[in-house]
């Protein structure tokens, strides 16, 4: 099954609506995206970086836990009324005028 980032923020809305009972507030929701990213960010230095496993890191899924961090970030644009679609085009948008040539023109790169 397909699922369009407009899909996703209806889904999450009614799932919250129904199975949720409510959305947290605002504030709440991005302590908790803030808290899901560090739980990415754990999973990525042991996976990818230069930190050691602990036992309760082993048998994270690192899927599992960007799809956390989608969940309240859309989670978060419902609450604000931001249609996350239209965000991103206006996001690539941006980037393609902005960074046209910055990349190819970065001799670190």
């Amino acid at each position: 099954m397909e699922l369009t980032i407009n899909n996703a923020q209806k889904r999450v809305d009614e799932w919250i609506k129904t199975t949720g009972v409510r959305y947290f507030n605002e504030l709440t929701n991005m302590a908790i995206l803030t808290e899901e990213v560090g739980e990415l960010a754990r999973i990525m230095a042991r996976t990818y970086g230069e930190q050691s496993f602990k036992d309760s890191d082993k048998n994270r899924d690192l899927g599992d836990e960007m799809a956390d961090v989608l969940w309240v970030l859309i989670c978060l644009a419902n609450q604000t009324g931001v249609d996350l679609t239209e965000a991103l085009l206006k996001n690539f948008e941006k980037k393609n005028v902005r960074d046209s040539s910055r990349h190819k023109n970065n001799p670190k790169l």
